[in-house]
């Protein structure tokens, strides 16, 4: 295997090649289960050839008695063979739904190549699981070769020419099924394609039905489902008449050929070229040869429709990532540092901006107004590494962010978005997802029971993002279940629980981007000096454009064509600066 190889073709040669003794073991007892299969017909001439032919009754019993311990072989062994072949697709399948959802949440992101999660997961489910089959296919295929070989060699010992015709003939029979089963993989990948488009568009439709429903949009939403769930069974029909297609022709190939080996052993057997029992054992094998034959058909489709869905996943694993990890192992222990960091931009060119500067020192709380929202969008980007800037650096506490190990970075740095989704799970759960006594080796995944006495600290986050309102609205307080994405909550709980979370992380820099927009006024100011109090010693950047968290904090600086145009208090800026005063108050 060469290096240069994608992520995604390794990943899949690594799935199969740990499965390489389950694949040993199914292989070989499936080509010992199909060497006895092709040895039933033998035995059974040579019963007929003794007990019939020549009368000899213990010569009868004895063929008779190897037949029945064969059959018990052949139990055995179809039996464990199945097994090892299961164990080992339902485990690559397992391998490589694992390695997709890695990739989708790896800090380097970008997996999603602008797919609708639906997709993704039709590709860590179906997918996985059609590349997952080829394994019990391989095993499959390698018996079934070993069945028609045994049969060859059995049928040569009987007759040169019905040996060279099965030696001859099924090489020719297995190219012809190779080319008969090109339009089914390529239907199948277009037919995989176009169900997780619908899965995915499915998926985000039920997502947002309240937001739907509140504004009239059922029909078109209904309409425009509709339309891609009709590609999606165009496609599914045009995969399954290719099947079809493909297994009448392997079936009427394969019946051709069965035929042509009947008719030359019964023209042997009339010349007297071989006897009754190989003329029975002769066509035994080629009614046996229907089995294998009828497996390659089988195993040409799997692997079709496997090397299609495998695509899919390599097409996700090579996604380019947004970003690369650190070199080196980089720096460790900024998350436990004590108090807060400074954090620096040192002419940042990345989007909208253009040579930003900015310097928040450790422990301060600044205010960013931007005059173009794309000026927020990328300055988020940079802060929290979704992206590196195009020219220029950001730096944490001296430190240059691609310096930084991703996941230490994100502990230290947090950037928490107005849109951030909540989780399935109870309100509590949510909040404490990433408190640092909820990640700390021993520590419980859950947090106490609402029975329980809330932590100080749990309560500080909840009284300083108002979300104890919520909480008391709530029939089973914190305890109450949240939906996916939190749509059991209106849109302000929703942005409290959220807030309430990147408050509870305790990240020494916080960057909150609009975490008040769906809140009325009072709360608004509540939650403004709460953020303030528990943010005391640590340094926070209020991406906003909002007066009530502009009062609260240290300094405020105005970003206007993607550079600083203004710094100071906010209450000289209202007054001396006209652009600000337009964004702030407009």
């Amino acid at each position: 295997m060469s290096k240069a190889d994608p992520p995604g073709r390794r990943v899949l040669r690594q799935a199969v090649r740990e499965q390489r003794r389950d694949l040993t073991v199914g292989a070989v007892l499936g080509m010992g289960h199909q060497t006895g299969e092709a040895l039933v017909p033998v035995l059974i001439g040579l019963a007929i050839d003794e007990g019939v032919v020549d009368g000899d009754v213990p010569g009868l019993l004895l063929w008779l008695g190897v037949l029945a311990l064969v059959y018990v072989g052949l139990s055995f062994s179809f039996r464990w063979s199945a097994r090892a072949g299961e164990r080992a697709a339902l485990t690559t399948a397992h391998r490589l739904r694992t390695a997709v959802v890695s990739r989708v949440l790896a800090p380097e992101g970008e997996a999603d190549g602008n797919r609708l999660p639906g997709e993704l997961a039709n590709v860590a489910t179906e997918d996985a699981k059609r590349v997952g089959a080829v394994m019990m296919a391989l095993i499959v295929g390698i018996a079934s070769a070993t069945g028609l070989v045994v049969g060859a060699v059995v049928l040569l010992r009987v007759s040169l020419v019905l040996g060279l015709l099965v030696l001859l003939g099924t090489p020719l029979l297995l190219w012809l099924t190779h080319l008969v089963s090109k339009p089914l993989e390529r239907r199948s990948e277009t037919e995989q394609e176009r169900a997780a488009r619908a899965s995915g568009v499915a998926a985000d439709l039920v997502a947002g039905l309240r937001v739907l429903k509140g504004i009239g949009a059922e029909p078109a939403a209904v309409a425009r489902y509709r339309r891609i769930s009709g590609r999606s069974l165009d496609a599914t029909l045009r995969a399954a008449r290719a099947e079809a297609w493909q297994n009448g022709v392997v079936t009427l190939l394969t019946g051709v050929f069965l035929a042509v080996i009947a008719l030359v052993g019964g023209r042997l057997a009339a010349r007297g070229d071989i006897g009754v029992g190989e003329l029975v054992s002769s066509v035994a094998l080629a009614l046996f040869l229907i089995g294998p034959l009828s497996e390659f058909s089988w195993v040409n489709a799997e692997l079709a429709q496997g090397r299609a869905s495998a695509g899919r996943i390599a097409s996700v694993l090579d996604a380019p990532r947004a970003v690369s990890p650190a070199a080196g192992e980089g720096r460790t222990g900024l998350a436990a540092t004590p108090g807060g960091l400074p954090l620096r931009l040192r002419e940042v060119a990345y989007g909208s901006l253009r040579g930003l500067e900015l310097d928040v020192a450790a422990g301060e709380t600044v205010g960013v107004v931007t005059t173009d929202p794309a000026d927020a969008s990328a300055l988020l980007h940079c802060l929290g590494r979704r992206a590196d800037p195009d020219a220029g650096r950001v730096e944490l506490d001296g430190t240059e962010l691609s310096a930084l190990d991703l996941t230490e970075l994100r502990a230290s740095l947090l950037v928490a978005e107005h849109d951030a989704d909540l989780f399935e799970g109870t309100l509590l759960e949510n909040v404490t997802a990433a408190a640092p006594d909820a990640t700390a080796p021993g520590a419980p995944s859950a947090p106490p029971p609402a029975t329980a006495p809330l932590s100080a600290r749990l309560t500080a986050v909840l009284t300083a993002s108002a979300t104890d309102e919520v909480v008391r609205t709530l029939p089973e307080g914190g305890d109450t279940a949240v939906t996916a994405r939190g749509h059991s909550l209106s849109g302000g709980q929703r942005q409290r629980v959220a807030l309430a979370r990147a408050l509870a992380a305790d990240a020494p820099v916080l960057v909150l981007h609009e975490p008040t927009t769906a809140v009325d006024a009072v709360t608004e100011v509540r939650i403004a000096t709460g953020i303030k109090e528990i943010r005391a010693g640590r340094t926070t950047v209020l991406v906003t454009n909002s007066a009530a968290l502009l009062t609260v904090t240290d300094r405020v600086v105005l970003l206007d064509g993607g550079r600083v145009a203004a710094s100071g208090d906010h209450e000289d800026l209202v007054h001396a600066c006209a652009p600000y005063r337009t964004a702030v108050l407009a």
